[in-house]
C-alpha cells in the first residue's frame, strides 16, 4: 500500500517591502512521504520570496500555487500561471538535474531554482556549465543553517509572517523567527 502525503495548512502573511507587495495567502502543502520538513519549508520560502510576481507579472490576475513537485516531474514545486494558464514562473527546490531545468526553461517565462543543504555547492559546481545557455534561469542557494532551522517552524497548522527587506526574508511564527538571505549563483 502506497503512503499518502501529509497535509499541512499555512496562513502566510507576506510583507514584501522591496516590491511593495502586501497580502495574505491561505496555503495547503502536501508533503510527499519522501520529503523532509526542511524541503517543504523551502518550498514555502520560495513562494514567499516570489509572491510579489503575482502582482508584478500578472497584475493580480493569476494563480500562485504549489505544484505536484516530487509526485509529478512535469510540474514544478511552485508555479505562477496567468489567467490564460500560461506558466509565467516555474520554481524548483533542491538539486534537480540539468535536463528537467532546461525543459522547464522552454515551458515558462522564468525559472528559478532554490538549492539548499550542504551538498548544494557540490551540485552547482557539477551542473553550472550545463546551465549557461538559458537566459530565463536564476539559481539561488539557501544557506544551510537557515534551511535547517526552517524545519522547526513546520507544523500541521501554521500562522507565518514573511517580511522581505533588502533581499532578506524574515520568516516567523510569533515565537521564533529565521532570517534567510538567498545567495544568487546564476
Amino acid at each position: 500500500m502506497a503512503l499518502k502525503s501529509t497535509i499541512f495548512k499555512a496562513n502566510l502573511a507576506v510583507a514584501d517591502i522591496d516590491h511593495n507587495y502586501y497580502a495574505d495567502h491561505a496555503l495547503t502543502l502536501a508533503r510527499h512521504p519522501s520529503e523532509t520538513d526542511e524541503r517543504m519549508m523551502i518550498r514555502l520560502v520560495a513562494l514567499a520570496l516570489n509572491a510579489h510576481q503575482l502582482q508584478d507579472v500578472c497584475q493580480g490576475d493569476g494563480t500562485l500555487a504549489f505544484g505536484a513537485g516530487l509526485s509529478n516531474t512535469d510540474e514544478p514545486d511552485v508555479w505562477l500561471r496567468d489567467f490564460t494558464g500560461e506558466v509565467k514562473l516555474w520554481i524548483e527546490v533542491g538539486q534537480p538535474e540539468d535536463k528537467p531545468i532546461i525543459k522547464a526553461c522552454g515551458k515558462a517565462d522564468q525559472v528559478i531554482v532554490y538549492c539548499f543543504n550542504h551538498a548544494a555547492e557540490i551540485w552547482w559546481r557539477g551542473i553550472e556549465t550545463k546551465l549557461t545557455r538559458p537566459q530565463n534561469l536564476a539559481v539561488f542557494r539557501v544557506p544551510t543553517a537557515a534551511s535547517q532551522s526552517l524545519a522547526t517552524l513546520a507544523q500541521r497548522s501554521m500562522q507565518l509572517q514573511a517580511t522581505i527587506q533588502e533581499g532578506t526574508l524574515m520568516l516567523g511564527n510569533g515565537q521564533h523567527s529565521i532570517d534567510i538571505e538567498p545567495v544568487r549563483l546564476k
